[in-house]
């Protein structure tokens, strides 16, 4: 079992859900933490708590990811803190769901920006320190829509397919020289992600009819950060399921999946 103890953690998206679920977990492992969102006071609760509880160094920074060069920013702040970065979790993100027509452009545009460009600005900016040390991870949380179109959550499900692509490649070029880059794979969470969804009909469809435990898949990612796997599926079903896709004509799983999520409510 690999070691965690005394190294350092950055966490996006820290102040709730997973983040905070993960936090919490590598915290009581004796991992120093390096808590991004955009909530100040939550991050510094937070921070306060897990600091005298597990006697681990917290340093919150506050942070809006949407915004570009975020990673840079990070870097510096970072720097400032004397502080370097062993494990990057990649766990920020949000989504948007309904007819593609009636969501928002501004709305999408900062999901992709969080989602898919933050993730790659993080990556590029604390992945060389790891590289020169020889040794560190970087996980990223995708999710178990990420292998198939997900209609009425598109660009969500378009985003995390990216990050379970550019895990995939980018695990298999550092696996060789000491880094860990792992895509870890969710099914729905019971998190503030479904109600930011804005329609709470959202409930009724079989993907989020049932949901997992933020630590539950914060334990799993654990797992996940010890292994050797570039991809790390929560659940034995979602294994299976997402196993049995790749036979299955996409054209068939894309109107299968318009029919589980389409909207009570409007548009037809």
């Amino acid at each position: 079992m690999k070691i965690l103890t005394g190294q350092t953690a950055l966490v996006t998206g820290a102040s709730a859900g997973i983040g905070e679920a993960l936090a919490r977990k590598l915290a009581a492992e004796g991992v120093n933490l390096v808590l991004v969102a955009r909530s100040q006071e939550k991050l510094e609760h937070l921070a306060n708590e897990l600091s005298q509880k597990h006697s681990v160094r917290c340093m919150p920074l506050v942070a809006d990811l949407s915004q570009p060069h975020c990673g840079q920013a990070l870097l510096q702040a970072v720097t400032s803190l004397d502080a370097k970065i062993d494990i990057l979790v990649n766990n920020a993100g949000f989504g948007t769901y309904g007819h593609f027509e009636s969501i928002s452009p501004e709305a999408e545009q900062d999901e992709i920006a969080v989602n898919v460009a933050a993730l790659v600005d993080l990556t590029h900016v604390f992945l060389p320190a790891m590289l020169q040390r020889g040794k560190g991870a970087v996980l990223n949380i995708a999710s178990t829509a990420a292998f198939q179109p997900v209609p009425y959550l598109a660009v969500y499900a378009a985003t995390k397919s990216f990050v379970l692509s550019f895990s995939e490649a980018l695990w298999a070029e550092y696996k060789e020289r000491g880094v860990h880059v792992v895509a870890l794979c969710p099914s729905a969470v019971e998190t503030s992600f479904i109600s930011h969804l804005g329609d709470e009909s959202v409930r009724g469809t079989s993907v989020f009819s049932k949901t997992l435990t933020p630590e539950h898949v914060a334990d799993q990612a654990l797992v996940a950060l010890r292994g050797k796997k570039a991809i790390h599926i929560v659940g034995i079903k979602n294994w299976l399921m997402i196993m049995s896709l790749r036979f299955a004509p996409r054209a068939v799983v894309a109107s299968a999946g318009a029919k589980m999520m389409r909207p009570v409510s409007g548009i037809k």
